[in-house]
């Protein structure tokens, strides 16, 4: 066995299932997915407090309880399943993971005990116009004038970018790909919430007009750790998939429980019962597939990359396709706005092309499966 969940993460499930029934229950999902911010700041610190969410991966020297990718994943996936509206992916994963990774010990215990303490909102902007989600995309230059740097240029599909604290930026400088920190407030950045079919996750356009940016890490040498980065990004957004396409499924399956026609339920139907089969079967190997590139990155596995591709391609699948029969088993009221049904069919789809689609990530995974 690779991979399992020891009797304290079961526990520390239970405990962050009901916490998350109670705190994101869909009419609070309806609620702040048509704010502008898209979450509540103190409900989000609420939610740190109570559990300490955003520490869970931090190391303990900065203010975390340094535990593996298994435990972190493991939170992404019941958050899948409530459809939390929170900056988490973007402050935990993607900004955490950048500095984590990219950082200095002067710049980690700098920025990263006030992301464990969910005083801090952070996110990683790397793409731009062109949605190229590689590195080969980064337009955006930074330069050193008057002593400072400034970031010139556009990101585009920020996660959370329009409200986060700290923004992590990708970009050129003379000396190759590098990171910069930049505050949220920063003169000459300009920040733009864009519209997307998805409301419970919010995207963002960035504009930098000789922006000020604090180098992170050692400019010129960005290539690798965000690399990293990215990987992790991936095995975390799978298994938040995993929990949404989990979530479909029970629901779809309780409604063909309840639903009654011809004088019985229809999930009695042979037809109902092999669309409820193949469902079981997509999200549980997407689960396997989730649960092991994270087991593979604790472990530090030399093929730790390429189950992180495989990870997000099957996801991406197993939850649009769960999506779809579960709209498709809610009949005529499975599109309307009135069943939530179609809520996590929308995160399905952004979450589906989020990092990339299931074809890029099986063309990465076969470019990184080792020799």
């Amino acid at each position: 066995m690779k991979f399992s969940f020891s009797s304290e993460q079961e526990e520390f499930r239970s405990n962050l299932r009901r916490l998350l029934a109670d705190r994101s229950s869909t009419n609070e999902v309806r609620r702040l997915m048509e704010t502008d911010q898209g979450y509540e700041r103190d409900g989000w610190r609420a939610i740190n407090t109570a559990l300490g969410l955003t520490a869970i991966r931090i190391p303990e020297a900065y203010g975390g309880y340094g535990l593996g990718f298994g435990d972190q994943c493991l939170v992404l996936e019941e958050m899948g399943r409530a459809l939390l509206c929170a900056p988490y992916f973007a402050t935990a994963v993607l900004a955490a993971g950048a500095v984590v990774n990219a950082g200095t010990e002067a710049e980690k215990e700098a920025l990263l005990p006030g992301i464990a303490a969910g005083d801090t909102t952070a996110t990683l902007a790397w793409v731009e116009d062109n949605g190229l989600w590689d590195p080969g995309g980064t337009a955006l230059t930074a330069a050193v004038d008057g002593g400072e740097t400034v970031l010139n240029g556009h990101k585009s599909y920020v996660i959370d970018g329009h409200s986060a604290d700290l923004i992590v930026v990708l970009a050129r400088a003379p000396q190759g790909l590098s990171l910069f920190a930049v505050d949220g407030d920063a003169a000459g950045l300009t920040r733009r919430l864009l519209k997307s079919m998805d409301p419970t996750r919010k995207i963002a356009r960035l504009e930098f007009n000789r922006v000020a940016a604090r180098p992170l890490g050692t400019t010129g040498c960005a290539a690798a750790p965000f690399a990293r980065t990215m990987v992790e990004a991936a095995v975390a957004l799978a298994n938040e998939m995993v929990g949404g396409a989990d979530r479909l499924r029970e629901d779809a399956l309780a409604y063909a429980m309840m639903r009654v026609q011809f004088g019985r339920p229809i999930a009695s139907f042979q037809s109902m019962k092999h669309k409820h089969a193949d469902m079981l079967l997509e999200v549980e190997l997407a689960k396997s597939a989730s649960y092991y590139a994270a087991a593979s990155l604790d472990d530090g596995d030399d093929d730790a990359p390429a189950n992180a591709h495989l990870a997000k391609a099957c996801a991406s699948d197993a939850y649009m396709q769960t999506a779809i029969h579960a709209v498709q088993i809610h009949g005529g009221t499975g599109f309307t706005w009135d069943d939530d049904t179609h809520l996590w069919f929308k995160r399905a789809k952004s979450s589906e092309v989020f990092l990339g689609d299931a074809n890029y990530h099986r063309e990465l995974m076969l470019q990184n499966w080792p020799a």
